[in-house]
């Protein structure tokens, strides 16, 4: 298979006719498809999927238990097929095609792993539905406790416990899984550039330096219900004030520490053009180079508009494994280092010891998260190959 008729297989799943973005979110109907099809692309290369406790699939070439018995746990790849709300059809799919791709292509060579290869396909990677991001990859290393992930909601009010019992799945076996985690002992992901470093240079591929720290917090503001034309401005207590105050401050702090800062998801109730609200709820995504300055950021934006910020989730600043990332640009040719303000499931891993990497596919738009974000097929092609030359070096040994 090439990357881009991979891509185009997934083309229809989950695509909005309003935007031409994606809405994957997870364990959904469009979800389950998208597992389907990992499990049969798998299946025809000969692979072995199983799922972890958590529900993340992981497509295995060669025993990783037998790997690991040996010393030798496995070199694993792969990313995500989920996506943010009309996000594009690159962030996620692109890293786990061409993990199958890369497989393919050893596996065409003739080429004889003396570790367990895996490729993985995490679940709900961008957190679109329950709100926190890598929730997959952080129940698996045991960062968000059980407890708290099974209460998680959508916007409908499902809980991640109902959303799995619809999906046909036991909510009590989700847990930290050191089975799994026992196979893994080098990850790398592959993902498209979410940003503009590589459009103005020769190298199609990058290598991952780190992820900047990053987190989510939820900010309630509380109102009155009334009549949008009845009810004086005097007599108003409408959060919509706060809310605005919210997106204001935000921006204005960020500015000063040197972050970035946004509001983009908005909850209003009852959310009726003639009815001043009773609540409404906005959720800041913070994110910058200096741990601390993000940690400032939140409380000085909290005491601004006179509410508290609940943090759903944080990621402290990540770095990659330098050794490694040295590594890997001397093997592909010197190929850029760089850093990255996005968070992903390879930064997870990292976090909780395990080896890991990434690599970065040239985006000539620069943009993600949105239908414009955008890769050449002879980048992505250039891509898979990177990734087998990887793997070929990291399972060779």
């Amino acid at each position: 298979m090439s990357v881009e008729s991979a891509l185009g297989d997934l083309a229809a799943v989950g695509r909005a006719a309003s935007s031409g973005g994606y809405r994957r979110f997870a364990w959904t109907r469009e979800d389950a498809e998208l597992r389907a099809w990992f499990r049969g692309e798998a299946e025809k290369l000969g692979l072995e999927v199983t799922e972890d406790r958590v529900g993340n699939q992981w497509a295995w070439w060669g025993d990783p238990d037998a790997s690991v018995a040996a010393g030798r746990p496995g070199v694993v790849t792969g990313s995500h097929l989920d996506s943010v709300p009309d996000g594009g059809g690159f962030d996620g799919p692109l890293g786990v095609i061409s993990a199958l791709r890369a497989v393919e292509t050893l596996r065409a060579q003739r080429f004889a792993p003396r570790r367990a290869i895996g490729v993985a396909n995490f679940v709900d990677e961008e957190g679109a539905r329950f709100g926190v991001a890598c929730a997959g990859s952080r129940v698996l290393t045991g960062a968000l406790a059980p407890a708290r992930a099974l209460a998680l909601t959508d916007a409908d009010g499902v809980s991640l416990a109902e959303a799995l019992t619809r999906a046909g799945r036991d909510p009590r076996e989700i847990g930290r899984d050191d089975a799994t985690l026992r196979r893994i002992g080098t990850f790398v992901e592959l993902h498209i550039e979410q940003g503009r470093h590589l459009v103005d240079t020769e190298a199609p591929v990058a290598v991952a330096s780190s992820i900047w720290p990053h987190g989510r917090w939820r900010f309630d503001f509380e109102g009155e219900a009334n009549h949008a034309g009845t009810t004086r401005l005097a007599d108003r207590k409408d959060p919509s004030l706060g809310l605005a105050a919210l997106i204001l401050e935000a921006r204005r702090a960020a500015t000063q520490l040197g972050c970035v800062a946004t509001v983009g998801k908005v909850r209003v109730l009852p959310n009726g053009v003639n009815a001043i609200p009773s609540l409404v709820t906005g959720w800041l995504d913070g994110r910058g180079p200096d741990e601390d300055a993000v940690r400032r950021m939140v409380p000085m934006i909290a005491e601004a508009v006179g509410t508290n910020a609940v943090e759903e989730s944080f990621t402290p600043d990540t770095a990659f494994d330098p050794v490694l990332a040295t590594e890997l640009s001397a093997l592909l040719g010197d190929a850029p280092v760089i850093g990255t303000g996005a968070g992903h499931d390879a930064g997870i891993l990292a976090t909780h010891g395990i080896r890991s990497a990434m690599l970065f596919v040239r985006n000539p738009t620069g943009v993600s998260h949105s239908p414009a974000e955008h890769a050449e097929p002879a980048d992505c092609e250039a891509g898979a190959a990177a990734l087998a030359t990887v793997l070929r070096s990291l399972a060779g040994g």
